[in-house]
């Protein structure tokens, strides 16, 4: 027990004495941190003690009690109590809940625009950057989620004072997925200095999205330089006639096929053995299977110091490796 006092496993010992007609009574309180077993073996002990000095004596476990437990059930009581009168303080009257409703539920009435006449939000003029959409109906659908400065076409020519906005904002086209969409885009492009462009889902139209799609749709938005910037196309990588034959041969059949330095085949395998295979062979140079590159596969190229993984699809996640090429069957070409 000292040894442990000495240490602060065990603090300090009160004991309280009552004596009456020769008989003495009390109470030892033992404070500790050890965990349960060691001080249930403490309590055992000290219950077997049967002399104090030279008299006579018994000793009962009343209770073991964790302060801990009784600290934590201490707060949460004190926490439940706090958050009840929190939340009696701070909710609001039935007036006050009916009055914030009935102003969200308000939605702005759509307004004419200009000596066209054109549909529009109140926020159109004071706005800094507006939205041009198709038609009236997608004014409202925007409106709806709460965006006042959207100003509709209202036809396949555009308007004098939307070429005027558009010059004078940063203007964003959200036009419909369909093919009426794709010709007011080239519209728009050719009369207009419109920044952005964003597009409904294909085949759905901006009057019928919900708020949600319509935020994703915006966001998704991309500057009007790169609408029609034309793609550049990887350049093929020229491979041996016996390695495109190679890959003919393994199109859709999930194998793989492990070649050396001169193109020889090693072996040929199951693409869900190839990891495997890989970790325990030496001499490899190509590798080409019916499957996705992924970062393993990578890695133990890497490791291997195998030059060319040749593959149906890389995965996205792969991070390229400076010592290893990735190629596609699509982007192979006989040299």
């Amino acid at each position: 027990m000292r040894e442990l006092q000495k240490s602060g496993r065990i603090g300090r010992i009160e004991i309280e004495l009552h004596s009456k007609q020769d008989r003495t009574t009390g109470s030892i309180t033992i404070p500790t941190s050890l965990d349960r077993v060691s001080t249930a073996l403490i309590a055992a002990s000290i219950e077997s003690i049967n002399r104090v000095g030279p008299c006579a004596s018994r000793v009962l476990l009343e209770k073991i009690e964790d302060v801990r437990e009784a600290r934590r059930k201490v707060i949460i009581d004190r926490a439940k109590e706090i958050l009840h009168k929190w939340t009696i303080e701070a909710m609001p009257s039935v007036d006050e809940v009916f009055k914030e409703v009935a102003e969200t539920l308000k939605i702005a009435k759509v307004e004419k625009y200009g000596s066209e006449e054109l549909s529009a939000g109140p926020e159109v003029d004071s706005a800094k950057e507006i939205f041009v959409v198709e038609g009236r109906a997608d004014v409202i659908n925007l409106m709806r989620c709460g965006m006042l400065n959207v100003i509709a076409l209202e036809g396949a020519k555009v308007p004098e004072a939307i070429k005027k906005l558009c010059k004078e904002k940063e203007a964003t086209a959200f036009l419909d997925g369909d093919r009426g969409g794709d010709l007011i885009l080239k519209e728009l492009l050719q009369v207009t200095d419109v920044k952005y462009i964003a597009r409904a889902p294909r085949g759905k139209e901006v009057e019928e999205l919900n708020c949600k799609e319509i935020f994703d749709g915006l966001e998704a938005k991309v500057p009007i330089g790169e609408v029609f910037r034309p793609k550049k196309e990887k350049p093929k990588t020229e491979v041996p006639k016996e390695v495109t034959e190679m890959i003919k041969g393994l199109e859709g059949t999930l194998e793989a096929v492990l070649l050396n330095e001169k193109l020889e085949q090693i072996e040929r395998l199951p693409v869900s053995q190839l990891a495997e295979k890989l970790q325990q062979m030496e001499g490899v140079d190509t590798v080409i299977f019916d499957g996705i590159i992924t970062q393993r596969i990578v890695d133990l190229a890497s490791e291997k110091n195998i030059k060319n993984i040749i593959a149906s699809r890389v995965s996205e996640a792969v991070k390229p490796s400076l010592n290893v090429q990735l190629t596609t069957f699509a982007d192979v070409s006989e040299g």
